[in-house]
């Protein structure tokens, strides 16, 4: 009766002890499982909120508008005045919004002065664009408050497209812009009609003088 009951404990410690082992194995399992969960978990989450920064300005370029620069002939090269350099020059291909402002201004302000005057007129505002007293562009310049009349809520008024006078005033703009004729005007920045008397005038050294308009340094 004594061995039956040793031999029934031993039978119960043996199966508590398989039992403890396997709770045990289970519970490292079930540990080892939420350890590699919570590791993937965290990776994701790293992976997905954590965000990438790069050292220094991403600047992309950008393209800029190209000039209208058509190719000069043989005989706007070797014209002899003023009246043949205009008429040899292309008539054709578009003009950029710079280009535009530029013929703009001449057609506005001097479509009925001699080619020269015109010219003259060309020059101030290209000298202006490259002088830091005033905007760095021909629209700039134009543009700029209280300096052009024409201008009219800065706004440029329509000009007959198919006139002569806008075909001159285009040709005027890119030989100035070119750089294909010198002008009288000279490096002036300022310029006003003969019949009136601004009171700036007295303080600027003329430079020329051309059919009704006189041009100051």
């Amino acid at each position: 009766m004594r061995k039956s009951l040793f031999a029934a404990a031993a039978t119960a410690a043996t199966l508590i002890a398989s039992l403890a082992g396997a709770e045990e194995t289970g519970a490292t399992v079930l540990a080892a499982e939420a350890d590699r969960n919570t590791t993937v978990s965290e990776t994701a989450l790293t992976d997905e909120v954590v965000p990438v920064f790069v050292e220094g300005e991403v600047v992309q370029d950008i393209p800029e508008e190209p000039e209208s620069t058509d190719e000069i002939s043989d005989d706007a090269a070797q014209a002899a005045s003023l009246h043949d350099l205009v008429a040899s020059m292309p008539a054709a291909g578009q003009l950029s919004e710079e280009m535009r402002c530029l013929a703009g201004a001449i057609y506005f302000e001097s479509r009925g002065e001699p080619l020269e005057g015109q010219l003259a007129v060309a020059q101030v505002i290209i000298n202006r664009s490259e002088s830091r007293q005033f905007p760095s562009s021909y629209c700039g310049v134009v543009y700029q408050r209280s300096q052009f009349s024409f201008v009219r809520g800065g706004r440029m008024p329509s000009i007959k497209q198919h006139s002569a006078a806008w075909k001159r005033a285009k040709a005027i703009a890119r030989i100035a812009h070119q750089g294909l004729w010198d002008s009288a005007a000279d490096d002036s920045l300022y310029f006003h009609a003969n019949y009136v008397r601004p009171s700036w005038a007295k303080r600027k050294v003329a430079r020329a003088t051309i059919n009704t308009h006189i041009f100051y340094r």
